[in-house]
């Protein structure tokens, strides 16, 4: 398959994972190539890239079973993937985190002693959701089997629930009201910021304090940044406020949706003083009490966030499978 190479031209995979290599997973290999570039054996003028070759594959291997990579690499990075490498940088992929559901994509909320009271009519699947099949760290390709799994689960979980069920209860009056005083802040704003410029420095921020490389420090200092950034979401500014097919009014209520997502991951991931799967912190580092600085006996739970306060709750992982033998966890090895 494809490999990876530094500035120069080492298979630094080779060195990282000898038995692996660049099948190793997915977060290892984005923490390697960070360290690469970090330790200054990037590529390019800004040493700020690696790069992924392909072009021993052979052009018509490439062409009959890669198709959409050599169509990517074209469209977006001007490479004719047959005769050149990829330019490559480790950024965000999979947000592990979501909406706390049960197998059936019933969302679940905590009650006093109940960790999981269902919200009886409101369903979630694929990665907006969190049935915690992926724990810390999804596996390659398991997005999609979650959301074939799980989708089919919560449609057929929907049937038997109207089946049973065939009245509505009645909406509260006040249903709506979030969502239009969301738009009419948005149509009564007369100064501001532009959507876009929010959302640059919001992915600058999460890059840089909560990638895949974490200190304490970065991430704490992170907090600050995106509590910064919730004010300036509040002062975003539309020039254009026709209705119809408005992009930008999308863009900016999607900054507002992000905030949110930022918030929870940062708040979340610098509360947690360990390391496990994609969280990686280097200030919890391996050890022989703490493998791969994980450290069980204080951490071994989900975190949840509550958007009314800003504030985080837990809940045990259910570590019994329903149909299945329970896999002993191990220290992962390459």
């Amino acid at each position: 398959g494809a490999i990876l190479i530094n500035a120069n031209g080492e298979r630094l995979m080779a060195r990282s994972a000898p038995t692996l290599k660049d099948l190793a997973p997915r977060d290892f290999i984005s923490r390697c190539m960070d360290q690469e570039i970090k330790e200054g054996r990037g590529c390019g003028p800004n040493k700020d890239y690696v790069l992924l070759k392909l072009d021993h594959l052979g052009a018509d291997t490439i062409m009959k079973r890669l198709p959409s990579v050599f169509e990517i690499g074209h469209n977006f990075a001007n490479v004719d993937i047959t005769k050149e490498p990829i330019p490559v940088v480790p950024t965000i992929h999979y947000q592990m985190g979501g909406i706390p559901t049960n197998i059936h994509g019933q969302v679940v909320v905590p009650n006093g002693d109940v960790h999981n009271q269902i919200v009886n009519g409101l369903y979630a699947v694929g990665e907006c959701s969190c049935v915690s099949v992926h724990g810390a760290n999804r596996l390659g390709t398991n997005s999609l089997l979650d959301l074939l799994v799980f989708g089919r689960a919560a449609g057929n979980h929907i049937v038997q629930f109207n089946e049973k069920n065939k009245e509505h209860k009645p909406l509260p009056k006040d249903a709506a009201n979030r969502s239009l005083e969301r738009l009419a802040r948005l149509d009564d704003a007369t100064d501001g910021e532009y959507a876009q410029d929010v959302a640059n420095d919001l992915r600058a921020a999460m890059q840089m304090h909560a990638g895949v490389f974490r200190t304490q420090k970065s991430l704490d200092e992170g907090i600050v940044k995106i509590a910064g950034l919730r004010k300036r979401v509040n002062n975003i500014n539309l020039k254009d406020k026709s209705k119809v097919f408005n992009t930008a009014r999308i863009e900016a209520l999607e900054v507002e949706n992000l905030i949110e997502a930022a918030e929870a991951t940062i708040v979340s991931a610098a509360a947690r003083k360990e390391s496990r799967g994609a969280h990686s912190v280097n200030d919890y580092s391996d050890s022989a009490e703490f493998p791969n600085g994980r450290n069980d006996k204080e951490w071994h739970k989900h975190t949840l966030w509550h958007s009314e306060g800003n504030r985080l709750s837990y809940k045990p992982v259910q570590m019994k499978p329903l149909t299945v033998d329970s896999v002993p966890l191990k220290v992962r090895t390459f």
